[in-house]
């Protein structure tokens, strides 16, 4: 590859990024923290929640793990933080930011291959694949399990679609999401176009501050950004 990247692969970020958060994932947040006796309008709650939104992104029983000092109790917050998030799923539902199914559309038929990616353990990702209809809408999925557990901010999901999609080069990638974990990940994997979007918990100073090449208001913006840098290669689907 040349000093332009020739964009073949877009990890793609899920809540807050390519699907509407609407408050569901801090609503399930705060659920399970209620199950561990961090209940709302006390200084424990505040401060939970506070690193609950600085963390976004990341896994999220790391999250769990730095709210709750103890072990058993994180692990616990976080199987309560999946029934939570099916619950709330059930209660208000679940819908895309506007414009996304478009834009994975418009980045598959382009020839690159879509990964979607998330903070979420493996029963809850499916669970919002279900609900969206998603299962053929992007080549891979992964979350934190498929990778032994290391989320963001780490380049673990990011390299291991890499590997797995058979990218020949990490300059060959385009990361986007709403999160400052999110900016970290892809700069540290290496991606060529790193996006962050205003559709979800971090500003544009946060997403910028992190290392972001690009702050889109949406999604729906990372097409003409991709496909503006360097034509797609096209790979198999």
């Amino acid at each position: 590859m040349g000093d332009t990247a020739r964009i073949t692969l877009a990890c793609l970020d899920l809540a807050g990024t390519t699907v509407a958060d609407g408050g569901v994932v801090e609503m399930a947040f705060a659920e399970a923290l209620a199950t561990q006796g961090i209940v709302p309008r006390t200084e424990a709650y505040d401060r939970a929640m506070a690193r609950v939104h600085a963390a976004r992104g990341q896994s999220k029983l790391a999250i769990f793990r730095e709210v709750i000092s103890d072990e058993d109790r994180a692990q616990a917050a976080n199987h309560s933080f999946d029934r939570a998030y099916d619950s709330v799923i059930d209660r208000v539902g679940l819908t895309p930011v506007p414009g996304a199914e478009d834009a994975i559309d418009r980045l598959a038929d382009s020839g690159m291959h879509v990964c979607l990616m998330t903070g979420f353990g493996r029963t809850t990702l499916g669970r919002v694949i279900d609900t969206l209809g998603w299962w053929k809408r992007a080549d891979l999925l992964l979350c934190p399990d498929d990778v032994g557990g290391r989320g963001r901010p780490y380049p673990d999901m990011i390299l291991t679609a890499a590997l797995r999609l058979q990218i020949e080069d990490v300059r060959a990638i385009a990361v986007c999401g709403d999160t400052e974990s999110d900016i970290r990940s892809g700069r540290r994997a290496g991606a060529s176009i790193v996006a962050g979007t205003l559709t979800g918990v971090h500003d544009r100073d946060r997403l910028q501050a992190a290392g972001a090449t690009h702050v889109i208001d949406s999604i729906a913006d990372l097409p003409d950004i991709v496909l503006r840098t360097s034509a797609a290669v096209p790979a198999p689907r």
